[in-house]
């Protein structure tokens, strides 16, 4: 027994320190970064072996108001809501409704793809590992800036989006499969997305705010409110300023990102996902297998060199699982995904062989706090020395948005070139994508303008740049600036219009270049 005694005493003696907590003056640390970057609100939620040592708001929930962020708080959490659509898949996986590799048209009538071998092979796991074959992005502006579209009308246009590679060839990351998965859960459980989700996993989980619908959210008070920099010459420069909240995407997208979720509900979502699905209280959400699907790689990504100063941050793989990316860090396992959508910037951490976890979360788009924050909180927790990540994101970002900034100025301070060759009213008329849809093209007295019939509000004028080309510079400065081509035949008629974006760093959802528009033939 003395002995038994005596090594315990040794072994409590060499222990290695405590990590449970966050690091020393983290709270002072965020609030001293929130403000710096203008950031109205942010929240956290830290988990360590199965307990909460963080769920704290910082800030305001809208700027110009003084309604503070509490662990209540709920943020729109972006593509980390992913995890969530694969969480309510497992729950009918566990109860012996769908399996993960049944064929899609199998279980969904309609689902079809552009080629008809894809189309028969694809699995349930195909739609939720970014392999299908699509380019990055494609058909997001289906729901992107904002849709009326239900998911009904999405599926009927996925059979239309020509691909970029042949069927698991590579990696490309999509949205637009995530909401045939939401469609998939709705044809095999008989209830919406929504509901099924409130009812499957919020519920279970004990996830007591966290909304699956628009409705709820914006009836919940407690909430944060969307703010971004659109007022410069790209995306992120300029002042932060609210967004209309009620601009996010459209409802058809929301199995992909549309979920919303407080500290606290986060911190019992990563409690759950490191203890497999089990619930504190007793019971499961889902089973040990489906955990151990959704954490298995399933594609590699691409893992090209980091900058300069960011040699730390090299991993050795990347891979896309079942709505989580794992990669590794220090020698450690990482599981996590990043969310953003307009105004709100998220980030899911997990690190299963320390048994912790961590959310960040912000209503606004200050990615370098997200992502600086994410990896000093990653080395705290792996007992590595602390590097001020936070200051080289900034640094890497400003250099990224400056370049983009000086190349959208430089072409539009160009002299004005030739063109166009045709008077403006001849380039007026309908014209229709394949899987997009309408636009408009008309003349007034200010000139030509451009409307995206089936995105509401998505107008503004096209001013020439270029031979044919035009910039539709849209009315919403929220909406990417895009160059608007018109190809002419031998006749001198527009044939086609083509697009793509005009700021180098434009965010991927604005798939301009997939679109390829003809006339629609006059009755």
């Amino acid at each position: 027994m003395k002995f038994r005694h005596s090594v315990a005493l040794i072994a409590l003696a060499f222990a290695a320190p405590a990590l449970a907590d966050p690091p020393a003056n983290f709270d002072q640390r965020v609030e001293a970064l929130r403000v710096a970057s203008e950031t109205p609100g942010m929240a956290i939620a830290i988990v360590e072996n199965g307990k909460t040592v963080l769920a704290k708001g910082y800030g305001v929930r809208k700027i110009g108001t003084n309604d503070p962020v509490d662990a209540d708080t709920i943020f729109m959490t972006g593509s980390t809501g992913k995890a969530v659509t694969v969480a309510a898949l497992a729950t009918l996986v566990d109860a012996g409704k769908l399996g993960w590799d049944d064929k899609v048209v199998d279980r969904l009538p309609g689902f079809q793809m552009y080629d008809s071998w894809v189309t028969r092979e694809m699995t349930v796991r195909d739609l939720l590992v970014h392999r299908s074959g699509l380019g990055l992005g494609a058909g997001d502006l289906m729901f992107v800036p904002r849709s009326n579209r239900t998911r009904a009308s999405v599926l009927q246009s996925l059979k239309y989006i020509k691909p970029a590679t042949s069927f698991r060839s590579g990696y490309a990351y999509d949205n637009i499969l995530y909401t045939v998965a939401g469609a998939l859960i709705e044809a095999v459980s008989g209830q919406t997305y929504e509901s099924y989700v409130r009812d499957h996993v919020y519920k279970p989980a004990g996830l007591t705010t966290a909304t699956s619908d628009e409705p709820s959210r914006l009836h919940t008070v407690n909430r944060a409110y969307p703010h971004g920099r659109i007022d410069g010459p790209v995306r992120m420069l300029g002042h932060q300023q609210l967004l209309d909240e009620t601009d996010q995407l459209g409802a058809a997208s929301t199995p992909a990102g549309l979920l919303a979720m407080s500290a606290n509900d986060l911190a019992k979502w990563i409690t759950i996902q490191l203890a497999h699905g089990k619930l504190p209280n007793g019971g499961t959400l889902f089973s040990e297998a489906s955990s151990a699907t959704m954490w298995q790689p399933q594609v590699i990504e691409p893992n090209p060199p980091v900058p300069p100063g960011f040699e730390a941050t090299q991993s050795l793989f990347k891979t896309y699982a079942l709505g989580w990316e794992v990669s590794d860090y220090g020698g450690a396992k990482i599981i996590s995904h990043s969310g953003g959508v307009f105004g709100f910037i998220t980030m899911v951490v997990l690190i299963p062989e320390k048994n912790v976890g961590f959310a960040i979360t912000m209503n606004a788009e200050e990615s370098a706090v997200r992502r600086g924050l994410t990896y000093e909180l990653i080395d705290h927790y792996l007992g590595r020395p602390y590097v001020d990540w936070v200051a080289r994101y900034k640094q890497l970002i400003g250099t990224m948005l400056s370049g983009a900034k000086a190349a959208v100025e430089t072409k539009a301070a160009a002299p004005a070139k030739v063109g166009p060759s045709l008077s403006l009213d001849r380039y007026a008329g309908q014209f229709k994508d394949p899987w997009y849809g309408k636009i408009t093209v008309s003349q007034g007295k200010s000139g030509l303008a451009i409307n995206f019939d089936d995105t509401p509000r998505m107008s503004g004028p096209l001013v020439h740049y270029q031979y044919d080309t035009f910039i539709a510079r849209f009315d919403d400065k929220g909406i990417e600036p895009a160059y608007v081509t018109f190809a002419l035949d031998a006749e001198g008629k527009v044939d086609h219009i083509s697009m793509k974006p005009v700021s180098p760093t434009a965010d991927f959802s604005f798939d301009y270049q997939d679109l390829n528009f003809t006339p629609v033939a006059a009755r």
